[in-house]
């Protein structure tokens, strides 16, 4: 089973790893930038709060794993990506380019959208439903 992270998951799975359930796990472009944004120069929001809450030592090694995503983790090209985001847009107008991102990454893999919490409470849910993409939202440890 394919599976795209929000970035709060993506950060979960590289700090403390998540139940994977044998899952293949892939995220977006923008969802990975927030999440190396929160950690590198996070302000203490539900991003960077993992980091914030680490050791010095502990929190330096997280930054770099998060600079440095797993192979082992997907994440599609934007030229395959991108002319799905245009289509959903044409249908979504209100939707922002992280989500739109993030429906079109599943549509293109053929995949579930794991959501925090945080990412289940927006918009981005009712736009899934109207896709017929599924998603379900796991909670961070």
């Amino acid at each position: 089973m394919d599976v795209v992270l929000d970035d709060r998951l993506l950060i979960e799975e590289l700090l403390v790893g998540l139940d994977r359930r044998g899952a293949q796990l892939h995220t977006t472009s923008y969802w990975y930038y927030r999440a190396c944004h929160a950690a590198v120069a996070g302000a203490g929001g539900h991003l960077s709060g993992p980091f914030r809450d680490l050791p010095h030592a502990e929190q330096q090694r997280a930054i770099t794993s998060m600079l440095q995503l797993p192979e082992e983790i997907g994440l599609p090209r934007p030229r395959d990506v991108v002319p799905i985001m245009v289509s959903v847009a044409g249908r979504h107008p209100g939707l922002n380019v992280v989500n739109l991102e993030a429906v079109a990454t599943a549509r293109w893999l053929g995949a579930t959208l794991w959501l925090s919490p945080e990412g289940a409470s927006g918009m981005l849910p009712d736009v899934l439903g109207a896709e017929e993409l599924t998603w379900e939202t796991i909670t961070p440890s």
